[in-house]
């Protein structure tokens, strides 16, 4: 490939991503396709929600009969199976595309490499892998829920130099600064859902909506073994417009009667530990279940911890203000190690400057498909 033919090609890729980037289409995946002929762009499309057509029909259906004899750029190979839509790789054959140039083979069981060889083998050039690493990054939700059943779980939290999230009395307002908040609330309107425990929803009363950036509201979702919210929080009160879970772990009749005719809230009742709080792993289920691919986890540090413990966290981002408090509340709370050969590790670590503060952001394991190649 020349160097120009692989310019050319990241250019209409780029075009491809930024089409997909505009829609979040859970529980299926954000996807992108451009139709070029002759160097110029003829057709445009994103899939826009489940149930409803995908890019690549989209950008056909606008590129009309300019689609024979031009190239497909797609963020993500096309769908091969039957599902609430028609396989697209059907579409894409009887369109007569000379090439299509995929970002990432789909890591759906029911795809994964069958649509390409399907277009393959009706002698078309498949070309894979053109700008893979930013198609995988903002797929990473997608290829976990597909993989492990599971939404891709990030931790998000603001603290202090000496890691605290609240001064020991619990004051909190603010940590981090006005950017950094901006900034956490764009992460909120990327996510499907958002996630405290008990006691942060308690202590802080939030609201866990988008409100200094553009976007939609996440699924809302509080850890609340015993059912302790109260009916009059600003959480429950803006259920009509945002909906909450309460997840619980056999709370007595009488506190879940509370919420009997609350608009927006539901009652889950998720499996028990043995301490009697809420099963992380079955609560991660059943939100793939419903189709959730991204969650974000917006504290305190006791279910932070609980999460890495388990062995669900996948990602972190750590807003560090330049300040120090002393003995305060910690961000993450894990059982002692008794020596550094047992510490968890980190891969990935960033630093980006936000206004006074620093946004590390990290992983905690590998994305999913990676454990799948090796």
């Amino acid at each position: 490939m020349t160097d120009e033919r692989k310019t050319a090609d990241q250019a209409f890729m780029r075009l491809a991503l930024e089409l997909a980037r505009e829609c979040r289409p859970s529980p299926n995946p954000r996807v992108g396709a451009v139709i070029v002929r002759r160097g110029e762009v003829v057709g445009r499309g994103r899939h826009e929600r489940a149930g409803e057509p995908h890019a690549e029909v989209l950008a056909l259906r606008e590129a009309g009969q300019a689609a024979r004899g031009a190239e497909l750029y797609v963020t993500l190979e096309p769908c091969c199976h039957q599902g609430r839509t028609g396989p697209c790789t059907e579409a894409i054959e009887s369109a007569g595309l000379t090439r299509i140039v995929v970002g990432m083979v789909d890591p759906d069981p029911r795809v994964s490499g069958r649509g390409i060889a399907f277009l393959e083998q009706r002698g078309h050039r498949v070309d894979i892998g053109v700008l893979e690493g930013d198609c995988r990054r903002m797929l990473e939700g997608y290829a976990t829920h597909r993989l492990l059943g599971r939404p891709q779980i990030t931790l998000k939290a603001a603290v202090t130099l000496d890691g605290a999230i609240a001064t020991a009395a619990g004051d909190s307002r603010w940590v981090s600064s006005e950017t950094s908040r901006v900034r956490a609330h764009a992460m909120r309107a990327e996510a499907d859902a958002v996630l405290v425990g008990s006691g942060t929803a308690l202590a802080d009363d939030p609201e866990l909506t988008v409100r200094h950036v553009e976007g939609p509201d996440p699924l809302r979702i509080v850890l609340d073994s015993e059912l302790r919210t109260p009916t009059d929080s600003r959480l429950v009160r803006t259920a009509v417009r945002a909906p909450l879970i309460l997840a619980h772990a056999g709370a007595p009749p009488e506190a879940i009667g509370r919420f009997d005719g609350l608009p927006g809230v539901e009652i889950l009742r998720c499996a028990a530990t043995p301490d009697g709080r809420v099963d992380l792993s079955d609560l991660a289920r059943a939100l793939g279940e419903r189709g959730v691919l991204s969650l974000l986890v917006e504290g305190g540090g006791g279910v932070h911890g609980a999460l890495i413990e388990a062995g669900l966290a996948d990602r972190f981002e750590l807003f560090v203000a330049p300040k120090l408090i002393g003995p305060g509340l910690p961000w993450i709370s894990l059982a002692a190690r008794a020596s550094m050969d047992e510490a968890i590790l980190v891969e990935g670590l960033t630093a980006e400057t936000i206004g006074d503060d620093v946004l590390l952001s990290g992983r905690f394991a590998p994305p999913p498909w990676e454990s799948r190649e090796r």
